[in-house]
């Protein structure tokens, strides 16, 4: 492996690195060039070169898989856990949360708890 290509590896982890410890905040390829110490446009172009996607669609799916475990594990509404993974409108989550899962969060919710199967201890409390 080249030193090149170690150097965009390495990139591309701290960059994903970066973009889960922030996102739960507004995108800002600005800033984060500015903490990974690179030039925004080549922090572009060598992540998605070696993810096959962009930085904003990672940003989008890391706070899509945050949201899913909030859905299938808690009783907070769409809103709410929209607002948790960072989201500032629940229009604007609903509409990501489609497009990374070709489900809304409500039908995401409604199939997970379904198929999640009922602990003996629920059962005893509605006896």
């Amino acid at each position: 492996m080249s030193e090149k290509q170690s150097g965009g590896k390495a990139l591309a982890g701290a960059a994903l690195a970066y973009l889960e410890a922030h996102s739960a905040e507004k995108f800002s390829l600005e800033e984060m060039s500015k903490a990974l110490f690179v030039n925004g446009s080549h922090l572009l172009r060598t992540f998605r070169r070696l993810t096959g996607m962009t930085l904003l669609e990672c940003h989008h799916k890391i706070r899509c898989e945050k949201a899913k475990k909030l859905l299938a594990e808690s009783d907070l509404t769409i809103s709410e856990i929209g607002e948790a993974v960072g989201f500032v409108s629940s229009s604007h989550f609903s509409h990501i949360f489609r497009k990374c899962e070709g489900c809304t969060p409500r039908e995401f919710r409604s199939l997970h708890r379904a198929a999640s199967p009922e602990k003996p201890e629920d059962r005893q409390l509605r006896s």
